[in-house]
């Protein structure tokens, strides 16, 4: 385990989390839960709409580490 494997599972969680927000039929399905794992979900998929740009550049930058300084 390390410290940018943990980073790069909450990234793809908030970005997948977000990209499945914008699908009605999976919004209502898996994200109108707010307790337990979905309310997770839920509140990873908030914070990558609000934050998308900071959530974006934060993924170009892990990409850039990983590629080159890793």
């Amino acid at each position: 385990y390390s410290l940018d494997g943990l980073v790069v599972f909450g990234l793809l969680l908030v970005c997948t989390c977000a990209y499945l927000r914008k699908v009605p039929r999976l919004r209502s399905w898996l994200l109108s839960e707010r307790r337990g794992i979905w309310g997770v979900c839920h509140k990873a998929a908030v914070i990558g709409t609000r934050l998308h740009v900071a959530v974006a550049v934060s993924c170009l930058l892990m990409a850039f580490y990983i590629l080159v300084g890793k």
